[in-house]
């Protein structure tokens, strides 16, 4: 199902030559677009070539802020930006373990989508920053809640997917359920969107945590949960989420954010 251009409920999955982007770019001609990203401990490192190939190739011609979070806010070397781009950045804590750094960027997506980016931005693109732009990301990704098909799955089928299956987690989706397995690493939407999205998984991750347990993935198995119950708008393809390690690149014509190669035992210490 991956491999078509329309889910069962009728959203666009966004494949090279789907849209055509001189039409949308004059539709989004005033658009606000933002782009949050967490860059802690040794993960700051990632941070300068991932924000110099945003420039290069994300919303280019837009309006764009990028919000970056960071316990070494002394530490960000500002790349060269174009006029209508903004870099703020804002101080987080660095948890010890990396599962609590990538659950707390829930806590802090649902503070941030309800106080500060109503006004400053109408649509909010969430990713990792230890991956760069490689192509062409523009305005066809924008949509009311937008989620991206793992591309270590986009072949698989449902029941190999690697969902929270223990009913006593707030992540839990029972076999049968679900249509995609959706990757952490980028998704968006519409501020109000988002801010739902992050505050159902904060919630969850709370929950879970009371019990003393943490699902599978941390923050994507509850951003999966709450996918196969609000379906997202807008579906973008593994072009726009690629691994050049893994296989069935053959499929993947334009590969537009690509995972950075490192050990991750090490940035992760």
């Amino acid at each position: 199902m991956a491999l078509n251009v329309l889910s069962t409920w009728l959203a666009p999955i966004i494949w090279d030559g789907t849209y055509d982007i001189n039409v949308l770019n004059n539709q989004h001609n005033e658009t606000r677009i933002g782009l949050f990203v967490f860059a802690v401990k040794k993960y700051i490192r990632f941070l300068l070539p991932f924000l110099e190939s945003a420039e290069r190739y994300f919303m280019v011609g837009h309006k764009v802020t990028y919000y970056v979070f960071t316990d070494k806010v002394n530490d960000v070397v500002k790349p060269k930006m174009a006029e209508g781009r903004i870099l703020q950045l804002h101080d987080v804590a660095a948890d010890q373990r990396w599962q609590d750094v990538s659950m707390r960027r829930m806590e802090t997506l649902t503070v941030f989508t309800k106080e500060r980016m109503p006004k400053e931005i109408d649509y909010l693109v969430c990713a990792d920053v230890d991956m760069v732009f490689n192509d062409h990301v523009g305005v066809e990704i924008l949509g009311d809640l937008v989620a991206t098909i793992h591309p270590g799955y986009f072949l698989s089928d449902t029941k190999s997917f690697p969902y929270e299956r223990r009913p006593v987690s707030a992540a839990y989706i029972p076999h049968g359920q679900g249509d995609f397995y959706y990757m952490a690493a980028l998704y968006g939407g519409k501020v109000d969107e988002i801010y739902k999205l992050s505050m159902a998984c904060h919630k969850g991750i709370s929950e879970d945590k009371k019990k003393d347990i943490e699902a599978i993935w941390q923050e994507e198995s509850h951003l999966n949960r709450y996918l196969v119950y609000n379906k997202p708008t807008k579906i973008l393809s593994p072009e726009y989420l690629w691994d050049n390690n893994l296989p069935n690149g053959e499929y993947i014509k334009r590969r537009r954010f690509i995972a950075v190669h490192k050990n991750h035992q090490e940035v992760r210490n």
